[in-house]
């Protein structure tokens, strides 16, 4: 696992489980790609700066919704969803 400090909302957790199937726990996978894509959330970012980082997980390229908060990594929300996938490829061809 990363060594970064990470936190959550258990109820959220439980939440996106349902919703999406992937758990927080699963999803600091992603900070570990070294070819992860770190964005700003510009569309959730209103009483806090937001951020989303494309990493592959199992195969998939997943996107983890997080901001930082007292220097830890605090996950809002995290899905295998085609727009990251589509971000994670394009980054990658540019720079790789």
């Amino acid at each position: 696992m990363p060594s970064a400090h990470f936190d959550w909302d258990e109820t959220k957790d439980a939440a996106n489980q349902a919703k999406h199937h992937v758990s927080f726990s699963d999803a600091q996978a992603a900070f570990v790609d070294p070819h992860r894509v770190i964005a700003r959330d510009l569309g959730h970012s209103e009483s806090e700066e937001r951020f989303y980082c494309f990493g592959k997980v199992h195969g998939g390229v997943l996107t983890v919704r997080f901001t930082y908060r007292d220097e830890l990594i605090r996950i809002i929300g995290a899905g295998y969803w085609r727009k990251g996938k589509a971000i994670y490829d394009k980054e990658n061809r540019l720079h790789g």
